[in-house]
Protein backbone atom coordinates (compact mmCIF):
# COMPACT_ATOMS: atom_id res chain seq x y z
CA UNK A 1 0.00 0.00 0.00
CA UNK A 2 2.60 2.21 0.87
CA UNK A 3 4.39 1.57 -2.14
CA UNK A 4 1.23 2.52 -4.15
CA UNK A 5 0.33 5.31 -2.67
CA UNK A 6 4.78 6.59 -3.39
CA UNK A 7 3.88 6.09 -7.25
CA UNK A 8 0.91 8.12 -7.11
CA UNK A 9 2.68 10.98 -5.45
CA UNK A 10 5.18 11.04 -7.78
CA UNK A 11 3.09 10.61 -10.85
CA UNK A 12 1.53 13.61 -9.80
CA UNK A 13 4.49 15.49 -9.22
CA UNK A 14 5.42 14.28 -12.78
CA UNK A 15 2.54 15.59 -14.30
CA UNK A 16 2.45 18.98 -13.17
CA UNK A 17 6.17 19.30 -14.25
CA UNK A 18 4.88 18.15 -17.61
CA UNK A 19 1.92 20.54 -17.22
CA UNK A 20 4.54 22.94 -16.78
CA UNK A 21 6.32 22.39 -19.38
CA UNK A 22 3.70 22.46 -22.11
CA UNK A 23 2.46 25.69 -21.05
CA UNK A 24 6.05 27.13 -21.75
CA UNK A 25 5.39 26.36 -25.14
CA UNK A 26 2.17 29.10 -25.41
CA UNK A 27 4.35 32.22 -24.46
CA UNK A 28 5.95 34.87 -26.15
CA UNK A 29 5.99 33.90 -30.34
CA UNK A 30 9.00 34.68 -32.03
CA UNK A 31 8.38 38.39 -33.42
CA UNK A 32 8.48 39.14 -37.33
CA UNK A 33 12.05 40.39 -38.90
CA UNK A 34 12.99 43.54 -38.98
CA UNK A 35 12.92 44.94 -42.92
CA UNK A 36 16.45 45.38 -44.08
CA UNK A 37 18.11 48.69 -43.69
CA UNK A 38 17.72 51.51 -46.29
CA UNK A 39 21.08 52.68 -48.16
CA UNK A 40 21.80 56.03 -45.67
CA UNK A 41 25.01 56.57 -47.97
CA UNK A 42 27.27 54.83 -46.25
CA UNK A 43 27.77 52.75 -49.21
CA UNK A 44 28.77 55.20 -51.70
CA UNK A 45 31.18 56.70 -49.30
CA UNK A 46 32.71 53.19 -48.56
CA UNK A 47 32.93 52.89 -52.51
CA UNK A 48 34.21 56.44 -53.00
CA UNK A 49 37.46 56.10 -50.36
CA UNK A 50 37.84 52.62 -51.78
CA UNK A 51 38.57 54.65 -55.66
CA UNK A 52 40.58 57.21 -54.05
CA UNK A 53 42.50 54.93 -52.56
CA UNK A 54 43.31 52.79 -55.65
CA UNK A 55 44.23 56.34 -57.18
CA UNK A 56 46.60 57.17 -54.64
CA UNK A 57 47.83 53.42 -55.28
CA UNK A 58 49.04 54.06 -58.97
CA UNK A 59 50.05 57.61 -58.52
CA UNK A 60 52.53 56.41 -55.76
CA UNK A 61 53.69 53.59 -57.78
CA UNK A 62 54.28 56.10 -60.84
CA UNK A 63 55.88 58.48 -58.99
CA UNK A 64 58.10 55.76 -57.86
Amino acid sequence: MNSMRLMNISFTIIGFMLLALVEFGFGQGIAPSAPPPSNDGTTIDQGIAYVLLLVALALTYLVH
